[in-house]
């Protein structure tokens, strides 16, 4: 009997008409599902990359298609109404859903463990740099034959202490035996202590679940029903806000002269903004100079951005930020849930000040555990998000283990992140065309949901996967690092992928000079192709804290130069 086919471009397409499907609930501007036919996407290898049972290039080809008609629509409504073809690499999709493992700086990636030499130390408390610290974030087995992913997150001792360890231990350097040493700490509990001293202590863990245990949570029963991200009206009666006047009918930048401040770290907020700056957007990322921040991630995520350092726990610091709040369009929070609101600067607190100035905004939340349920209010990254929603677990079994596994790659940052900026621009196009203030919601485990929503790969998909990997991929286990995991994967895919992986001149990324790093950088470049929009950077990326606080600036032109 002759093997069914597969096509991940008429795959692509299927999710992108699944998508367009939920138009309403996803409040898209309403062209964007009738205009689905302009999608072209295409693939110079018809190849499946990712050893993951999960169609992530697919979803996030999709998902960047969605982006792509949406900007164009902001474009029909700023320069013109007209047809705006839009064109998807799957190879470009499959290079954004693991960018921050495609980018250098100095020519060396963030697994060179020499890059330290490059970067700016934000890594304040050691979690990412000491090796023992950077295990408190890690998936193990507990008491009763269960798995429990801690999380330390950027501080590492609460966790460690919470288990019974010291936050320092300078005797262990070794990765074995980190491992041995924190697995044999936690299996001393069950996963329903530790959930119990995970809430006291309100730290980023979780169980493992199976899908199937999941959706019967109160959480994820709830979940289940919700759309994949949300666009809702704030409180407010503002007439519609204009476009600035700026020069970018002649660019095509659908953002020129649109304001953002983001307040967030690691991957899935930088990531909204990081597209939004695509754009033409003037994206501003605040962070204070006594938190920590991973400093890797900032060679990419930190793209077309100015970045500064402000402290808002300080009479000082609040008084320059309401400076910039006064003028902004997009505020983009991905902090803990409910800590901006603390100090002043939730939706509803900026919808109000959107009403005293005349002008509305759009303020973008993007958290683990999503916005309603008994769970929303859970601090969690990506590997949390992977474990609660049953990726991690059909992850280990699609290799053949009886344990769960954390996929490699960040993949759930990157496709939270498309959907954060999907949302951005609905509400800025909404804010344009009818009026209003706007609450846009991302999440990582309703990026995961979707994933279980498009379906895994038919069977004999993930058996030929499986048969294609190397043996070095199946000696992985539950307990090695998301680090480990994505290194094993990554050399994978250089042996076996040679001309687009570990290409001297990769058609997906493109070499900036920044002057923040003095070197040389690489980065990923934006996938999606619109006619008559312009979404190419305009900087390039640099450390936290490396700008004013303040909204002039963005249109000197930059010392950063473009290389290739």
């Amino acid at each position: 009997m002759a093997t069914p086919e597969y096509s991940p471009t008429q795959e692509a397409q299927r999710i992108l008409g699944f998508l367009c499907q939920q138009s309403h609930a996803l409040n898209l501007p309403s062209a964007v599902a009738d205009n689905q036919d302009v999608v072209q996407f295409h693939s110079t290898t018809g190849k499946i990359f990712f050893p993951i049972p999960f169609k992530e290039t697919e979803t996030l080809a999709a998902l960047k298609a969605i982006e792509a008609l949406t900007a164009a629509e902001l474009a029909n409504l700023r320069f013109g109404s007209k047809k705006r073809n839009v064109s998807v690499s799957l190879e470009g999709a499959t290079y954004f859903g693991c960018q921050a493992y495609m980018a250098k700086v100095g020519g060396l990636g963030k697994l060179d463990p020499d890059v330290r030499s490059k970067l700016k130390d934000t890594d304040l408390l050691a979690a990412q740099s000491n090796g023992y610290r950077r295990m408190s974030a890690n998936l193990y087995r507990t008491k009763d034959g269960k798995f429990f992913h801690i999380h330390g997150s950027l501080e590492a001792t609460s966790t460690l202490n919470m288990i019974g360890l010291e936050g320092q231990r300078s005797d262990l350097t070794d990765y074995q035996e980190i491992i041995k040493t924190i697995e044999a700490h936690v299996s001393k509990y069950t996963a329903a202590e530790l959930e119990e001293m995970n809430a006291e202590r309100r730290q980023a863990g979780v169980t493992a679940y199976k899908y199937d245990d999941f959706i019967q949570t109160p959480h994820g029963k709830l979940n289940v029903q919700q759309p994949p991200w949300k666009v809702a009206k704030l409180r407010g009666n503002l007439p519609p806000t204009p476009f600035p006047t700026t020069t970018t009918t002649s660019t095509g930048k659908v953002l020129g002269g649109i304001k953002v401040l983001e307040l967030c770290r690691i991957i899935a907020g930088p990531t909204i903004t990081r597209i939004l700056a695509e754009y033409g957007a003037d994206v501003l990322k605040i962070t204070s100079p006594s938190l920590s921040d991973v400093p890797f991630f900032q060679v990419d995520g930190n793209m077309g951005k100015h970045a500064a350092d402000l402290d808002l726990k300080t009479a000082e610091g609040r008084a320059e930020f309401e400076r910039l709040l006064a003028d902004v369009d997009v505020f983009v929070d991905g902090y803990r849930p409910g800590a901006l609101e603390k100090l002043g600067y939730g939706p509803e607190q900026l919808a109000e000040l959107a009403e005293k100035r005349g002008k509305g905004i759009v303020y973008v939340n993007e958290n683990c555990f999503g916005y309603e349920g008994e769970w929303a209010g859970r601090p969690g990254w990506q590997q949390i998000a992977d474990c609660v929603t049953g990726i991690a677990w059909a992850q280990g079994q699609f290799m053949g283990l009886d344990t769960p596994m954390v996929p490699p790659f960040p993949i759930s940052d990157y496709g939270t992140g498309c959907m954060g900026a999907i949302a951005a621009l609905s509400g800025l196009y909404h804010r344009a065309k009818t009026g209003g203030s706007y609450h846009a919601k991302a999440s990582l485990m309703h990026y995961d949901i979707l994933l279980f929503a498009v379906g895994k790969y038919p069977d004999f998909i993930q058996k030929r996967l499986r048969d294609e990997q190397l043996p070095e991929f199946f000696n992985l286990r539950h307990h090695d690092s998301v680090d480990r995991i994505s290194a094993t994967t990554l050399r994978m895919l250089r042996k076996r992928f040679p001309d687009l992986f570990d290409s001297l001149s990769s058609p997906y990324t493109e070499k900036w000079f920044s002057v923040g790093y003095n070197e040389e950088i690489e980065v990923v470049k934006p996938i999606a192709q619109i006619d008559g929009v312009d979404n190419t950077f305009v900087r390039a990326s640099r450390p936290n804290g490396s700008d004013r606080a303040s909204w002039e600036g963005f249109a000197v032109e930059e010392d950063d130069r473009r290389i290739q």
